[in-house]
């Protein structure tokens, strides 16, 4: 899995950050001025749920080697756009996959995978040389065929996307996605994502050990 940060909103007065514009469509709202501490602003909003303000600020990541089955949750959240590589349209002969831990790390379930795998690979192969169009061929390719997305969210719905997948509850993959995503995100608007990267940290920092 790679998860990288390619696009965030840049403020144009002043040459400033996404949280700048941010605080200036806080500020409009309360008619205030500007008192040289923007992150006390900013916080102070969040924490009387005035969220409104950060919809005018969004980032775009660049997801590749995640699974079908990961990026179908993905894409349920609807407050987002979404360009996605096209099996239609891409060749899958050689198809790379993502295997859970708990298959890769049972030897009788890796050999199952292992068959499984070679299986799908060949029966593409050979419904691709009969000249069946890859659109047709790729209705053998599992969930766990890997796939590569461009997501872009607003601050607001990647606050919401981050408190649902970034729990105990969340399906393994998806979470490790997010977890990656808030610590790429970070860096860039820590008065925005700064508490919820603290809380991680603080309540599951087993989460934070990189797998790859």
């Amino acid at each position: 899995m790679d998860v990288e940060l390619i696009a965030i909103t840049h403020y144009l007065r002043g040459d400033g950050t996404a949280e700048e514009l941010i605080e200036h469509a806080g500020r409009v709202c309360y008619r205030s001025e500007n008192r040289g501490n923007p992150a006390a602003f900013l916080r102070a909003r969040l924490r009387e749920g005035h969220e409104s303000i950060i919809e005018h600020a969004g980032a775009t990541f660049e997801i590749s080697g995640i699974s079908r089955a990961c990026s179908h949750q993905l894409v349920r959240h609807r407050l987002a756009s979404y360009s996605q590589e096209s099996q239609r349209y891409v060749d899958m002969s050689a198809p790379e996959f993502v295997i859970p831990d708990a298959i890769a790390k049972d030897e009788e379930a890796g050999a199952i995978w292992d068959a499984f795998r070679g299986q799908v690979e060949a029966t593409y192969r050979k419904l691709r040389e009969r000249g069946i169009r890859k659109e047709d061929a790729r209705f053998v390719l599992p969930n766990a065929a890997t796939t590569r997305i461009v997501v872009t969210m607003n601050f607001r719905e990647l606050r919401h996307f981050f408190r649902l997948r970034i729990t105990p509850e969340a399906q393994w993959e998806i979470r490790r996605m997010a977890l990656w995503m808030l610590r790429a995100l970070t860096p860039h608007a820590p008065a925005i994502f700064g508490d919820m990267w603290d809380e991680v940290q603080s309540a599951h920092p087993e989460w934070l050990v990189d797998p790859s």
